[in-house]
């Protein structure tokens, strides 16, 4: 198996790949859900940010976590075109596919209201 077969398409190599997604600081292409294709956001909608994240591993258990550093930054809710909502963990909640509830996708932060989609997470067409 390939190690970047499970990869989104467009961010398998790294800084360089990243520079194909992003067009005035915001996603210059749609995002999907890797599981089901449903769509997340349209393009322009959300903004580039690195940031360190512990979040929980996809589907598995909530105690294992991976380290994620890429982002796409939505400031409004209701900028989403599908995305679902945990219930509350502390001041946090986890986003999943409002299709096929795969998840976490990212988290949603009560305190600032902006919510964080990891790149890794989802697919960029």
């Amino acid at each position: 198996m390939d190690k970047n077969e499970n990869a989104p398409r467009g961010f398998s190599d790294g800084e360089k790949e990243k520079d194909k997604l992003v067009e005035n600081g915001k996603n210059k292409v749609p995002i999907e859900c890797k599981y089901c294709s449903s769509r997340i956001l349209n393009v322009g909608m959300s903004e580039l940010v690195s940031t360190q994240y512990d979040l929980p591993t996809v589907d598995g258990d909530s105690k294992m976590v991976e380290k994620v550093t890429d982002f796409w930054c939505v400031n409004d809710i209701y900028t989403f075109e599908n995305i679902g909502f945990s219930n509350t963990v502390g001041q946090t909640k986890y986003l999943a596919c409002a299709d096929c509830e795969r998840g976490p996708l990212g988290w949603h932060s009560l305190e600032t209201r902006k919510s964080f989609v990891a790149l890794s997470r989802v697919r960029h067409l």
